[in-house]
């Protein structure tokens, strides 16, 4: 997939092209569904399937106070972006000057003169241009003027939208599994294994313990089943996904402020040196919300339960 961010600069062998456009903020089944489409009047027409998307959400510009936390940042968007068979991704920097354009300036300026689009496809909701003015009998009546087939899309689900912000407040309340069924696949947060207090390793339990900049919206506190996967290890690498029991907390039973961290115990392996490695840990199902133990032997007997209620509930799934 071709990435790049001035529509004046689309490589002459993109254009003409079919075309769809969103913020994608965690590339979920609706999301899919449109992307699908995409590539389907790609193939009809034989022409490249390029998506529009944008740098910095709009709302983070708009309204900074109301800015959503972000599903999957700018790299896993678009690393997720790449998987559905598009050709290229083009990313505008979204900026108040951006958002003054009216619904005609944007289409001309970048749907048509940049990519040169002979079909956009979109979801019936789609909204663009100053003050979200432009909609779908907008982009129909601009597509009868300047040129191109405008194919519409209904809802996905069976009276349901999935949207990004229903995956957002099932993670807030640690919904994993909700979360995962609008997703389409577990949620994911990718990050670097750095030191941590080493307690996990001392209780008998060794956990990868996450970076602070690692990418991906963290679920509300508390222990998950999931999987964890070596980012750089070879696809059929025996170690590379491996199931775990996730921890997200800031470890109420010590006597410290830590921050909030997520931990993650590969079952039964105690004999993995991880640090420095990139992981991406998916979150499969909810175990039970963080605790504050009145004792050292009180956690360890409750993480030998945890373990063994994820050892369980993995058995019984396929990862990825």
């Amino acid at each position: 997939m071709h990435r790049w961010t001035d529509a004046s600069l689309t490589p002459e062998a993109l254009r003409p092209c079919v075309v769809t456009l969103g913020n994608f903020d965690g590339v979920h089944r609706g999301h899919r569904a449109v992307l699908t489409a995409l590539v389907e009047a790609g193939h009809r027409l034989d022409l490249p399937a390029v998506a529009i998307t944008f740098h910095q959400h709009p709302v983070a510009v708009l309204r900074p106070d109301e800015a959503p936390a972000l599903i999957t940042p700018a790299a896993q968007r678009d690393e997720l972006l790449a998987d559905t068979g598009i050709d290229g991704l083009l990313v505008l920097e979204f900026t108040t000057a951006f958002a003054q354009q009216s619904p005609e300036e944007f289409v001309r300026t970048v749907i048509v003169d940049g990519l040169g689009a002979h079909c956009v496809v979109v979801g019936k909701d789609t909204r663009f241009g100053h003050r979200n003015s432009g909609d779908i009998s907008t982009l129909r009546e601009l597509g009868e003027r300047l040129g191109f087939e405008v194919v519409a899309l209904e809802d996905v689900g069976e009276g349901e939208r999935f949207s990004s912000s229903a995956v957002r407040a099932f993670l807030a309340r640690g919904d994993v599994a909700e979360a995962a069924r609008v997703l389409g696949r577990p949620h994911r947060v990718v990050g670097a294994v750095v030191h941590g207090n080493h307690r996990g390793r001392e209780l008998g339990f060794p956990t990868a313990n996450l970076a602070e900049d690692a990418l991906g919206l963290v679920p509300e506190e508390g222990v998950y089943a999931g999987w964890l996967t070596r980012v750089d290890q070879p696809e059929d690498a025996t170690d590379r996904t491996m199931p775990c029991a996730i921890s997200v907390g800031t470890n109420p039973t010590f006597a410290t402020r830590d921050r909030r961290t997520v931990e993650a115990y590969v079952l039964d392996r105690d004999d993995l040196d991880l640090y420095g490695e990139t992981v991406m840990v998916e979150f499969t199902a909810h175990i039970r919300p963080t605790l504050r133990f009145d004792s050292i032997d009180e956690l360890t007997a409750a993480m030998t339960q945890d373990v063994a209620r994820c050892r369980e509930l993995l058995a019984k799934i396929v990862p990825g």
